[in-house]
């Protein structure tokens, strides 16, 4: 039997996922697949004008052809939204409505603080690179989330 590897970006078995670490500037991506369980960074995306930059989340899309976005959607500690909550949403519908795909959204409201602790303490970033690379590490974190809930309900779509 011949082994996969798991971020091969033409699996097309319909476990990979894409998830989105969304912000004004920039959107952070991650990749992830339900039968191994684990996500990956992949890129950031800068939007254009505060507008996502739509050609390269094709690009994405066709690359890794995922069956479902996982979107990382913030609010207040309350539960009420914040003031970029409206956008996460639209974004998550804009994505639905664009490439026809099952959209899921995910509490994020520790996740960016999570990325910065992470990418500080265990990889000792200097905070030019944190700021690079912490939006991908929030949507894998984002993505994470959201597999292992999907793993431990045991309901996949």
């Amino acid at each position: 039997m011949v082994e996969q590897d798991p971020l091969q970006s033409n699996a097309t078995s319909g476990d990979t996922f894409l998830g989105f670490d969304f912000g004004n500037k920039k959107i952070g991506t991650a990749v992830g697949q339900l039968t191994t369980l684990t996500a990956s960074p992949v890129q950031t995306i800068r939007s254009i004008n505060q507008k996502p930059d739509w050609d390269k989340i094709t690009s994405l899309i066709n690359e890794w052809k995922p069956a479902g976005l996982v979107v990382g959607i913030s609010r207040q500690a309350d539960g009420a939204d914040n003031a970029i909550t409206p956008k996460m949403l639209k974004f998550s519908r804009q994505l639905e409505g664009r490439y026809q795909l099952p959209v899921y959204l995910v509490d994020e409201s520790l996740t960016t603080f999570e990325a910065k602790q992470l990418l500080f303490d265990e990889l000792n970033v200097r905070a030019g690179k944190l700021w690079e690379v912490q939006d991908q590490l929030a949507a894998q974190l984002i993505l994470q989330t959201w597999l292992n809930l999907s793993a431990g309900t045991k309901s996949h779509h």
